[in-house]
């Protein structure tokens, strides 16, 4: 038992001390292929729909959507379509007319295209968007999943500051944290890939061979996986960077975790006043 406490409280205390550690992240590097960065990010929009992980964000942005009296909802960073699909027919029940516009600064165009297919409500910019500079014709409430953590401090400052310089709301989730429970989910993140791909549409023969016979699907997204949680922003950091901005208290804003089944989610909101 006194072996047990002690492994506790020295796990405790390396959890406290656990800074953010700015790794590079494959998906990330210009050159890496974009075959290769669709089957991640359709990976990842495949384990957002079927986890539920998400689901505490449906709140949260219904009422967001209603303080801004907006049905408007920018999705940057989309990845492979990201959370937003697997919330629309429970957002589209709070929010009458909701339009959903996916984006990013690599488009994962066949994913676009699918879930633009699949949801009447859900169109998609087929154009590098970029988060900290996000073109003047799109407005609504701007949303990040799984995403934050890909920039830098001064870069995930740049994407706040140009949400308050456009007098947008934003609204960003995290579904890891920087902690030992999350590193080790993503550990075996790689199990969860090879028994899902099958299953991840649109199917891509491609997406076969390099996930089981040349493994490198499975390989990038553990590197990836793991680095996500060590870059993964905490609630002090987020409320670090809100602090940073210029004209900051021109907006309301929340910083807060919940609970998702055995997960947890982080979320900012900032809102204009």
């Amino acid at each position: 038992m006194p072996c047990g406490i002690g492994w506790f409280r020295r796990t405790l205390a390396l959890k406290s001390a656990m800074g953010r550690i700015h790794l590079f992240e494959w998906e990330d590097l210009s050159w890496f292929p974009k075959n290769l960065r669709d089957y991640g990010t359709d990976f990842l929009e495949f384990l957002a729909q079927k986890t539920g992980l998400f689901q505490p964000a449906v709140p949260v942005l219904s009422k967001a959507l209603k303080r801004l009296e907006t049905n408007q909802i920018i999705d940057l960073a989309s990845g492979g379509g990201g959370a937003l699909p697997g919330l629309n027919k429970e957002l589209q029940k709070e929010v009458p007319g909701l339009q959903i516009t996916l984006s990013d600064y690599y488009p994962n165009l066949s994913a676009f295209k699918r879930i633009s297919n699949e949801h009447a409500n859900i169109a998609f910019k087929a154009e590098a968007v970029d988060a900290r500079a996000v073109p003047q014709e799109l407005k609504g409430l701007r949303t990040q999943f799984l995403s934050l953590h890909h920039f830098k401090p001064k870069d995930a400052r740049a994407i706040l500051q140009n949400a308050v310089d456009s007098g947008q709301g934003i609204a960003v989730f995290e579904g890891q944290e920087r902690s030992i429970p999350s590193v080790l989910a993503m550990v075996f993140s790689p199990i969860s890939l090879l028994l899902s791909t099958p299953f991840i549409r649109p199917f891509r023969w491609g997406r076969l061979l390099f996930t089981y016979l040349i493994p490198i699907v499975p390989l990038f997204v553990l590197w990836d996986g793991v680095v996500s949680s060590l870059r993964t922003y905490s609630v002090a950091e987020m409320k670090e960077l809100i602090a940073s901005l210029r004209d900051a208290d021109h907006f309301e804003w929340e910083v807060a975790k919940v609970k998702s089944g055995p997960a947890k989610v982080l979320y900012l909101v900032g809102l204009p006043k």
